[in-house]
């Protein structure tokens, strides 16, 4: 798995465990699920991502956009 991938499996996953916290425990967990989107939107117009920093320092092999 290459650090793209590796992103964007993280950010998949935070949003869907933040829904269904939201759905299932209280309904503030929507904002890390807010949080994780405007993330990426950032993200996808500045190419800083701090999951790709610390996925990079755990040694992932780098992909194509985060380097």
């Amino acid at each position: 798995m290459n650090l793209d991938r590796a992103v964007l499996a993280f950010a998949g996953t935070v949003v869907l465990v933040s829904a269904i916290l939201s759905l299932t425990v209280h309904p503030w967990w929507i904002g890390l699920t807010l949080f994780a989107g405007g993330n990426m939107l950032q993200a996808a117009f500045t190419g800083f991502c701090p999951a790709a920093m610390l996925f990079k320092r755990l040694g992932v092999q780098p992909g194509r956009v985060f380097r």
